[in-house]
């Protein structure tokens, strides 16, 4: 059923908006000392010896087959500029699912250290216990916020637990109370968001990112934005005719649709920088939390996987940064990136000192974000449960011994037998168990006994 756009209703949609904002508090007047701003503008400071502001942004559900840019099916054109206009990770890897990714790029440490292993044990990570990225770039002067999904992760619902983790203002989605798309159920520092039936979740998050960019336009800032798009339910979109979910998810559903709001959003977001005039002193990260829910291809070939599988469509996920004027152009990398190294990232481009008694997972892109070659990872570690496995270039060592060919990742891992003939296979085997010896998982937090918590309680493809 087509739906009609009205005057009123679009009217209404505004009125909503305006009332929206009016409730949160959001004023025109901007709050925060010009702590670098005008020493950039002033030329007296390059862009990249400043602390740039940081806008993080993680979507939902979202694997490389989603983006254009990576050989996906979608048309993602503003995700494709900011790849043009920036660096291209090809290989990034985060969890197989949502709790133990978000727990690596907040904390920076792997899920045997966190307890973090799967859905349902967000609660082990306490701001007693971790240390969050918003905390350590709070603490070199940041100005921090949250705009969307926290759920599962855990402790905030009030002012109070956002300050605990680092953050200074979240509007987040609120699982416990309702909807995260439609009517959505929001939590504003401790209090419900009152809304209507006309109110779009994604839109006020984007709405509620602006506000804060703009109060603190003299920066240096720093949001994460872990959109609510695209996980199902998969619903129309305010761009969308019809009504309903979609029943398929094909290049013409409404999974598009979805993909093409997120985009949309992203796009709209790049467009405030630009007019606040924040692009050169503003670094941009789009990545995705777990591999896509459907099985998705690049350059019309099936990837070898998906959500919830260790496999590589499990892990593998598109990650973009740009920093107008700092990241070269057009690079496209192949270096090995884990969610851990965020942190460490973010830290050194902030010149945030990292916190002190804990273990870090975390290796820091920044040099290759200034368009030097660093020094990458050897090898990326994934684990969701009790299962893992640890991967390098070429090759993938699982907790149960297994050896994997990985030279047509993403679309296929070669078994490679026992009593290989291949000099750079047996080379590699006692490579890759050298690193897990190191790393130890299985004296770390471990899951139940049977290794089932949450949706990982399935039998997993390792």
């Amino acid at each position: 059923m087509k739906v009609k756009r009205s005057k009123t209703r679009t009217a209404a949609q505004a009125m909503q908006r305006r009332e929206f904002l009016k409730i949160l508090g959001f004023g025109a007047a901007a709050v925060g000392a010009a702590r670098w701003g005008r020493a950039a503008e002033s030329g007296t400071v390059a862009a990249s010896a400043v602390k740039p502001n940081i806008l993080f942004i993680l979507a939902d559900d979202y694997g490389i087959p989603g983006v254009g840019c990576y050989g996906g099916a979608f048309k993602t054109p503003n995700l494709d500029s900011l790849a043009a206009g920036g660096v291209r990770f090809e290989r990034c890897f985060s969890a197989p699912l949502c709790a133990p990714s978000r727990a690596l790029c907040m904390f920076g440490r792997f899920a045997f250290r966190t307890g973090v292993l799967d859905n349902g044990c967000g609660a082990a990570a306490t701001p007693q216990k971790e240390v969050c990225i918003a905390k350590t770039l709070k603490q070199a002067g940041y100005a921090t916020a949250l705009a969307g999904k926290w759920s599962q992760l855990s402790y905030l619902d009030t002012a109070e637990e956002g300050r605990a983790w680092g953050f200074d203002e979240f509007l987040r989605w609120d699982k416990s109370q309702g909807e995260r798309y439609w009517k959505p159920a929001l939590n504003k520092n401790g209090q419900p968001v009152p809304v209507i039936d006309t109110s779009y979740g994604p839109d006020l998050l984007h709405e509620f990112v602006v506000d804060f960019i703009k109060r603190h336009r003299d920066g240096p800032f720093f949001v994460y934005y872990p959109t609510p798009l695209i996980h199902a339910p998969i619903l129309r979109t305010p761009d969308s005719a019809g009504e309903g979910q979609a029943k398929g998810k094909g290049e013409s559903g409404l999974y598009a649709h979805n993909i093409a709001y997120l985009d949309k959003l992203v796009g709209k977001l790049v467009a405030t920088l630009d007019e606040m005039k924040l692009r050169e002193k503003t670094l941009i990260v789009f990545t995705g939390d777990n591999g896509s829910v459907p099985v998705g291809t690049i350059n019309g070939r099936p990837v070898d996987g998906h959500k919830s599988a260790l496999l590589e469509g499990g892990s593998r996920v598109p990650l973009i940064a740009n920093w107008k004027g700092v990241t070269p152009a057009g690079r496209v990398l192949k270096d090995l990136v884990g969610f851990s190294d965020f942190h460490a990232t973010f830290a050194e481009l902030a010149g945030a000192k990292l916190p002190e008694g804990v273990t870090l997972d975390s290796q820091s892109l920044a040099p290759q974000l200034r368009g030097e070659k660093g020094s990458p990872r050897e090898w990326v570690y994934i684990q969701l449960g009790a299962n893992w496995y640890v991967r390098e270039q070429d090759f993938k060592l699982t907790k149960n011994g297994e050896l994997f060919d990985m030279s047509e990742a993403p679309f296929v891992q070669k078994p490679v037998p026992p009593d290989t003939a291949s000099d750079d296979a047996k080379s590699a085997r006692p490579r890759l168990q050298a690193a897990l010896d190191k790393l130890g998982p299985g004296t770390g937090k471990a899951a139940s006994p049977d290794g089932k918590k949450g949706k990982a309680g399935k039998k997993k493809q390792v």
